[in-house]
């Protein structure tokens, strides 16, 4: 069974603050040109999308670096449906097994195009270097593995882009804003092709593939 674990792609959906807005709009039409064709302008980590090193280190690897066969994974997932807004997910959580990347259920899925999803739970520091130490790529289906800054973030949190420097600078890759993890199982193949765009990041068509 195939699931589609993507956010659509569409005009005025969420971005990360400050991020390029989405735009979808049609440029040709079947009544003025016999043919249609939609103009699209967005920024490079719109929707359901993959960041490359070169994200937070100005010479690290961007996604023409990785193969292909980099993009699919085995995946485990971890349940963090029980954590509340700005709580992080502890070290504890991440498993010590066999596997290409930990896919963290936290289910702010639901909140997306609102306010409330800025809030989502994050990667704890140690949690993080966990990854690191396990081999682990990371995917999670919040705006990001870090806090994301509003005015509601407390000065006990991480500064800046901890999770993401710990990841990316050792070589594992983040996907973000998943949806739809409910329609998996805690072991599936996660298939998360990139757009053929040589830069730090790009939107992919990320699919659950499962034996049911």
């Amino acid at each position: 069974m195939h699931v589609d674990l993507s956010h659509p792609i569409e005009t005025g959906m969420q971005t990360y603050p400050d991020d390029p807005p989405v735009v979808v709009q049609p440029h040709a039409t079947h009544e003025e040109h016999g043919a249609s064709v939609a103009a699209l302008e967005c920024g490079s980590h719109t929707g359901t999308h993959v960041d490359a090193p070169a994200h937070i280190d100005p010479d690290g690897n961007t996604l023409a670096a990785y193969s292909l066969e980099r993009f699919a994974f085995d995946a485990v997932r971890i349940d963090c449906r029980d954590l509340e807004a700005r709580e992080p997910i502890p070290a504890s959580r991440i498993p010590d097994v066999d596997a290409d990347l930990v896919a963290c259920w936290t289910g702010w899925d639901t909140h997306w195009g609102s306010e409330r999803y800025l809030e989502h739970p994050y990667l704890s520091p140690t949690a993080a270097e966990a990854c690191v130490e396990r081999g682990l790529d990371v995917a999670v289906d919040t705006l990001n593995p870090d806090p994301t800054p509003t005015a509601t973030a407390s000065a006990a949190e991480p500064d800046g882009f901890v999770a993401h420097h710990t990841l990316l600078g050792n070589g594992r890759l983040i996907l973000e804003n998943l949806t739809n993890l409910e329609a998996v199982g805690d072991r599936f193949e996660l298939r998360a092709y990139p757009l053929a765009l040589d830069g730090d990041g790009a939107p992919v068509r990320a699919v659950g593939v499962t034996d049911e």
